[in-house]
């Protein structure tokens, strides 16, 4: 897509969005209310085998992502994992260098989804003399912050790091932004809607939001995600625990209903589905999906240990009579299921507003 934000009284160039979707219900991984899509393709030379020779090794784990507050310092230690202290029990994420790793691996994920992209908004360099401010929910590791601020050095980059968003927001009116962008902030919120008013609240008349956000379920075109029942035990208890803890994971498929209602304009979905393993036929697909099937099994040792304790170590409850393989990483379970024909839907959510 190209333009710019659009001003007062008109509409950015882009495409037309799409009715809203229906609603499912708050615990149903279902794809209720979305135009079934086209199934992926199959390279049947695929072993499934060949994915345990998947790596992946990054120096971004090493990124500074230091915080003006002391107490990003203070740590507790829980499960062999590294959790921070600052508001204990708000984020349930271990903040250790392995959680970093897994974050700039998804980042990785994200830009290869968007050839290399940082976003898919219509932004364009602001006129001479103005600037170009942009916040970042969420930073995490920083990545995606230090990568559009390298990218456009005239931009000015900030980020809510350790800070808690759902706080109130103290920006004056003028600090208001040009772009707001979040990504992968699934159990993060316990209000949703009373956080996009914020997010309008601070953009500029044109500014636009953009949220990229995963599905946290897992799909297949065939019945091989039933055919996975330690990955599929797994989903479903993670999204009932984070739904008691006040803060839902597997929320992405209504982040376009609450733009809308929050009063963004043009509000555009875009859902783009990627295999979890290299079982794909296009080239682009294996690729991600190499990655994908490791950023699962990572997901599965940083998301269990918080939301679901009584899993941690391999109890009883994931373990399948005939096969003794406890849920401490989902590709036994994708094996299990024939090809492991399984697949992620990761979403480009976004609307801009008029004044």
């Amino acid at each position: 897509m190209a333009g710019s934000p659009g001003k007062a009284g008109s509409s950015p160039a882009r495409p037309s969005a799409s009715p809203p979707a229906a609603h499912d219900s708050p615990s149903s991984g279902g794809e209720a209310g979305e135009d079934a899509p086209a199934p992926l393709q199959i390279d049947h030379a695929y072993d499934v085998h060949d994915d345990a020779d998947s790596s992946y090794g990054s120096d971004a784990a090493s990124a500074n992502t230091g915080s003006i507050s002391s107490s990003i310092f203070h740590y507790q230690y829980e499960n062999g994992r590294r959790y921070h202290a600052y508001r204990e029990g708000q984020y349930v994420l271990p903040n250790d260098d392995q959680e970093q790793e897994r974050l700039n691996l998804q980042h990785h994920i994200w830009r290869l989804l968007l050839g290399g992209s940082l976003y898919s908004v219509p932004l364009s360099d602001p006129a001479p003399g103005a600037e170009m401010r942009v916040l970042d929910l969420g930073t995490g590791t920083g990545v995606w912050a230090i990568d559009i601020a390298d990218e456009f050095p005239s931009w000015q980059v900030y980020g809510f790091h350790v800070d808690d968003y759902e706080d109130d927001w103290t920006y004056r009116d003028d600090e208001k932004f040009d772009f707001i962008h979040g990504r992968a902030l699934c159990g993060t919120s316990s209000d949703w809607p009373r956080l996009y008013g914020r997010i309008k609240e601070n953009l500029k008349p044109g500014g636009w939001v953009e949220i990229q956000e995963y599905d946290a379920w897992i799909y297949s075109d065939d019945d091989s995600f039933e055919r996975a029942p330690w990955t599929k035990e797994w989903v479903e208890k993670l999204d009932e625990a984070s739904l008691k803890f006040g803060r839902q994971i597997n929320m992405a498929k209504y982040h376009k209903q609450w733009m809308i209602d929050a009063g963004f304009e043009d509000v555009v979905e875009e859902v783009k589905r990627i295999p979890i393993g290299k079982w794909a036929k296009d080239p682009a697909l294996k690729e991600l999906g190499k990655f994908e099937l490791i950023h699962m099994q990572m997901s599965v040792d940083s998301h269990t240990p918080a939301l679901l304790p009584e899993s941690v170590a391999g109890t009883a409850i994931f373990y399948e009579s005939n096969c003794p393989t406890p849920i401490t990483a989902p590709r036994p379970a994708l094996a299990a299921s024939d090809k492991g024909l399984e697949i992620e839907k990761h979403r480009y959510i976004n609307g801009w507003i008029m004044s």
